[in-house]
């Protein structure tokens, strides 16, 4: 009892006057039950011990006691108390007998003079059975925006199970979880975006089953999983030529409109319109590139003796050097060999726009009905949906243009 209140006391107490500030954060004394302990029959609060007094953190969500600790696998809630220089865990259901336990504390911890906790600690503890030694990891990423997925709430559920162990993704979108029992697991990625470490209706999250022997690497691609198909949200002209079409979301990967989906009438008699060629934002941006080149060329052509003559004016050295940045010109982009572009790189990019490129040139100041069935999601859902769009004025330079030669998708 002395000693408790010699610690009350002095966790009271200031910074000596003209002494160096308190910089270090809470650091992590024990952990109860001990990383590999097998305990049958525990009952009482798993125990995180720190060197000084912690802070309460009152707060909400994630910024919360409760939110920077994980315990898994659970089935409802999970109790986390308090203690000045501890915090007490239970889960609402009990500690079950022959289960393996992971319990993990995530960084962010402060003490009282708010000096953060700059990493986290696991322990895995069993109420029975053998502790495993199979590792998962891997990388969780954001498909459709193409990019990681920083926090992302990680489940290895094993099977037939459907509860399983929690972790994080850190701030590059990967994340490690061990040491696990060997079998089979379905493994997902979830953005929490309420931070109530649960898998929500509309909250993107992606899925992977796997065997699991002593280690696996698993990349998941997140995406909000639509019941419903894809609509048609927007419709603009961007020319005489050019329409382009917005969606209610993301199309499926690879093929995301064909050609039998698709009709386009022109009102009010609701003439049908030969079908255009259908293609993606890359494919539109690469055609109209090699346009302008072309016509930049055609108008910029110079006289083939004067080049002759000034090819014949140039040294040796310079003309080398020329041909070099030649080279450097056409040679391919150079690609980003980044991990996670690498990763994004295997699977095609989902899209939610397409751009219709028509032979002829659409009528001004006309309305055209655009139908398109059949468009799929990411999941497989089908949409229907129509949309007018009415085309601008002609104007001087659109006169006049030449229609391209469709490039098919």
């Amino acid at each position: 009892m002395a000693g408790a209140a010699l610690l009350a006391a002095c966790a009271n107490v200031g910074d000596p006057p003209g002494g160096p500030p308190d910089t270090a954060p809470p650091g992590i004394v024990a952990m109860r039950p001990e990383s590999g302990a097998v305990v049958p029959g525990w009952k009482d609060d798993a125990v995180i011990q720190f060197d000084e007094v912690i802070d309460e953190m009152a707060g909400t969500g994630a910024n919360t006691l409760a939110g920077r600790v994980l315990l898994s696998p659970v089935l409802g809630d999970v109790h986390v108390t308090w203690g000045r220089t501890k915090i007490r865990v239970k889960p609402k259901e009990g500690w079950k007998p022959g289960r393996v336990y992971r319990l993990e504390l995530l960084p962010g911890i402060l003490d009282l003079r708010r000096n953060k906790l700059a990493s986290g600690r696991v322990s895995v503890f069993s109420t029975g059975p053998a502790i495993g030694h199979a590792t998962l990891e891997g990388t969780a990423l954001q498909w459709v925006e193409q990019r990681i997925l920083a926090g992302a709430l990680i489940e290895a559920v094993p099977l037939p199970d459907s509860i399983g162990y929690l972790s994080l993704a850190d701030s590059t979108g990967r994340y490690h979880l061990e040491p696990l029992p060997a079998g089979r697991y379905v493994v997902y990625a979830t953005a929490d975006q309420n931070s109530n470490r649960r898998r929500d209706r509309r909250e993107p999250y992606d899925s992977a089953v796997i065997t699991l022997d002593s280690s696996a690497t698993v990349t998941l691609y997140t995406f909000v999983h639509d019941t419903a198909g894809p609509r048609l949200r927007l419709a603009t002209a961007v020319d005489s030529f050019t329409l382009r079409l917005e969606f209610s979301q993301a199309l499926a990967a690879g093929a995301p409109l064909d050609s039998t989906r698709l009709r386009v009438l022109q009102l009010p008699d609701s003439t049908p319109v030969p079908t255009p060629a259908i293609l993606t934002l890359r494919q539109y941006d690469s055609l109209t590139a090699a346009e302008r080149r072309a016509a930049k060329a055609d108008s910029t052509r110079a006289d083939t003796v004067t080049r002759r003559d000034s090819a014949a004016a140039v040294s040796p050295r310079a003309a080398a050097a020329r041909r070099a940045a030649a080279r450097a010109d056409t040679a391919a982009p150079r690609v980003d060999t980044s991990a996670v572009r690498l990763l994004l790189a295997q699977r095609p990019v989902p899209l939610d726009k397409v751009v219709l490129r028509f032979a002829h040139p659409l009528a001004p100041e006309t309305r055209y009905l655009i139908r398109v069935h059949g468009a799929v999601n990411l999941t497989g859902a089908a949409g229907e949906g129509q949309i007018v769009v009415l085309t601008p004025k002609r104007v001087a330079a659109d006169t006049t243009h030449r229609a391209p030669r469709p490039t098919p998708p």
